[in-house]
């Protein structure tokens, strides 16, 4: 990590080559009933076909809602895109249906078969899917599944791309695409660095429903009758509680190069595991629970805090749309729904997290080898379970240093990158996201994990916090108008998305039991 010590913007980088810079954003809600269950309805139908409509999903469970911005020219474009998304929601949701703030769920109920795989209707592809998500259940539960989070995608335009390779004499004979996988998996080698900053000032997860826990060993404490929590905790989604699973800790799918990284994927899907071919392929009346008994069934099982991207063709694999066309984006995936915002991220955020991407891309970035994951490791634990402790340190190139001396060091760094995105935008919106930042890495009290803690003590739990902030995003948004244009058009989406399900179920009339052993 210490080559982040001395960083000075690099001579040949102005502001104008941040022109093209494309950000969008991915973002996953519970729907939830006004009693605290998790709604059993399925996905609304005036909200289009949840298989093939560009912007309004559904990820794991069919309550599950997850909306999808198409990639926007600057950060309050992305988050109105966003916002007329949740309006539409809202608009379609039944009466007594919220969208949950939280990352981390509230059930009132601990069943798996409360938690609803998403249906996405007869064709082989939607029955893949749903598939998928059964064997997920199977593998790690559905609760684990439950939890929803926000995904970041970023990418720079190529002029920087050209510039920077025109300044490397030992670049020259590299493709631009081969320039840009290698400079794209650098910034996501510093991004895992510094992961640990995310946590501690994205964090919004610090207490989880006793239902979420029931049937697992914890050393949370109780926090009122229906919540248990960490005191100083920042992101328990992030941590043994949430998103992990031991299975994948000993992948070692490594970021260095490309062509690595894809065999490391690849491996993954093939090699067979030991628990997983226990509970068989199939259930005592011979119809599928999983896609396959390896360690991935696909290669988005694979939980990681960012990834590289490429935007896929049908019937095309991730890595082989990586393999063919080489990185066109980042996905930040470390990132917690922000419960105070009725969209689930501020401005701030999503400034700040551009201003990190761009010191992560800048910046040196060695190879990054077992002992440093295995380190960094060390310190997300640290920082998930008591980030806010005070004096509380993190493991620096072998050597332990005060976390707060860290971030603080990092975030003057990054200064001159906020007023480089400042004069390219205009405004001073990334200047005020940095200076926001600053400030809640030296005072925990003022970080949304605090918030969260504050908040659920004085209102008395977990489902009191949450409803209410639920209740009042939803007065908000009903309260805000689409354009006639802007209706009219995700009308017209959600029929054609209708319309474009119903030709794949005409066309794909393969027995599903001959289509699955062929895909095995």
């Amino acid at each position: 990590m210490s080559n982040f010590a001395q960083f000075k913007v690099p001579s040949w980088m102005s502001n104008q080559l941040l022109t093209g810079m494309l950000r969008g954003i991915e973002k996953e809600g519970l729907r939830i009933k006004s009693d605290g269950y998790l709604s059993q309805s399925p996905h609304p139908v005036q909200l289009g076909s949840k298989l093939t409509h560009p912007f309004i999903t559904t990820d794991y469970s069919e309550n599950l809602l997850e909306l999808v911005t198409d990639p926007r020219t600057t950060p309050k474009d992305t988050l109105l895109i966003l916002r007329q998304l949740h309006v539409l929601v809202y608009r379609a949701l039944p009466e007594d249906e919220l969208m949950w703030p939280l990352s981390m769920p509230y059930m009132r109920s601990a069943l798996d078969e409360d938690i609803p795989l998403a249906d996405f209707g007869s064709s082989n592809t939607g029955k893949l899917k749903t598939l998928y998500r059964s064997g997920l259940g199977v593998r790690y539960g559905r609760r684990m599944q439950a939890i929803a989070g926000l995904h970041y995608n970023l990418s720079f335009g190529d002029g920087l791309f050209e510039t920077w390779q025109a300044q490397m004499p030992e670049a020259q004979s590299l493709t631009l695409t081969a320039f840009k996988d290698d400079k794209y998996l650098g910034l996501i080698r510093n991004f895992k660095r510094l992961t640990s900053l995310v946590l501690y000032l994205l964090g919004a997860s610090p207490n989880v429903a006793a239902s979420f826990l029931a049937g697992r060993e914890h050393d949370l404490i109780l926090q009122n009758d229906s919540t248990y929590y960490k005191p100083t905790a920042t992101s328990l989604r992030m941590g043994k509680l949430g998103y992990t699973n031991s299975v994948q800790e000993n992948l070692d799918i490594r970021y260095n190069n490309l062509p690595e990284y894809i065999v490391g994927l690849r491996r993954a899907i093939q090699t067979p595991h030991k628990s997983f071919q226990k509970l068989g392929l199939n259930d005592a009346d011979g119809n599928p629970i999983q896609i396959n008994d390896h360690i991935l069934q696909i290669e988005n099982e694979y939980y990681s805090p960012i990834r590289p991207k490429q935007i896929a063709g049908r019937g095309e694999t991730p890595t082989e749309a990586l393999e063919r066309r080489g990185i066109a984006y980042v996905e930040f995936r470390a990132i917690d729904l922000d419960p105070y915002s009725d969209i689930g991220i501020r401005l701030s955020s999503a400034c700040f997290l551009e201003i990190m991407a761009l010191y992560c891309l800048l910046n040196t970035s060695p190879d990054l080898l077992p002992e440093e994951e295995d380190e960094l490791a060390i310190n997300i634990e640290r920082v998930v379970n008591e980030g806010r402790r005070d004096n509380v340190h993190i493991i620096n190139d072998g050597i332990e240093i005060p976390l707060k001396d860290w971030m603080l060091k990092h975030l003057n760094n990054m200064l001159p990158l906020a007023a480089m995105l400042d004069s390219h935008y205009g405004g001073n919106d990334y200047r005020a996201a940095l200076a926001l930042m600053q400030g809640k890495a030296g005072q925990p009290e003022l970080t949304i994990s605090a918030q969260v803690n504050a908040d659920s003590e004085r209102l008395g739990g977990m489902w009191q916090l949450g409803s209410t902030l639920a209740q009042q995003h939803r007065d908000t948004l009903l309260q805000q108008t689409l354009s006639p244009n802007t209706q009219a058009k995700y009308e017209v989406l959600a029929e054609k998305s209708l319309l474009q399900q119903a030709e794949l179920e005409e066309i794909e009339t393969e027995d599903f039991m001959d289509f699955i052993q062929q895909y095995r």
